[in-house]
């Protein structure tokens, strides 16, 4: 497929995940999360995690949309720790996880993405019941926040909780419930 996004692809990074929206029969857009180089600044080894979604027509990608991407000064020059799962919630919003990309005081930082379990809509918007939105400085698309290396997420199909996994450090990975507003402790 031509077109898509240039991905950074160093150490961990690289592209994370695939997903069709729930809908895809119908609305046609795919989406791809993707460890994003930093478009600005004088270091070009920045990156972070970007979310895009779009269409395939005749081996093509195109009408490409920017889902998530965060401002360059939260990006990092790390190759390690991009997490990134995406999960649909059939209520029209999009979970997807960020690593704190090897540094563990991002994750305890409501001012930054990294280390993260963010909650939007399909179309990248913010909902205004995510419990940080009104926080002065917080970043607004986070649920769940304290994650060290998120890369696995998931609905329970019964019950439609989302749980994660992470890799802890020299072992120690958690199984995490993650709900709104709570600290996971990394």
């Amino acid at each position: 497929v031509s077109g898509t996004p240039k991905v950074r692809f160093d150490g961990q990074g690289g592209l994370l995940a695939v997903a069709l929206h729930p809908d895809y029969v119908h609305t046609g857009w795919i989406y791809l999360a993707y460890s994003d180089r930093a478009t600005n600044g004088n270091n070009p080894n920045l990156g972070l995690t970007a979310i895009v979604r779009g269409k395939i027509r005749e081996h093509r990608w195109e009408e490409e949309q920017t889902i998530f991407r965060a401002p360059a000064r939260f990006y990092k020059p790390s190759n390690i720790h991009f997490g990134t799962r995406l999960v649909f919630d059939g209520k029209g919003h999009l979970f997807f996880s960020i690593g704190e990309r090897g540094e563990k005081e991002n994750a305890q930082d409501l001012t930054r993405p990294n280390g993260k379990v963010p909650r939007i809509m399909e179309d990248g918007q913010v909902p205004p019941d995510n419990p940080f939105v009104t926080t002065p400085e917080a970043f607004p698309t986070i649920w769940g926040y304290g994650n060290r290396n998120p890369q696995g997420l998931a609905l329970h199909p019964v019950s439609g909780e989302l749980w994660e996994t992470e890799h802890g450090p020299r072992g120690g990975d958690e199984l995490n419930w993650i709900r709104p507003g709570l600290n996971y402790g990394w």
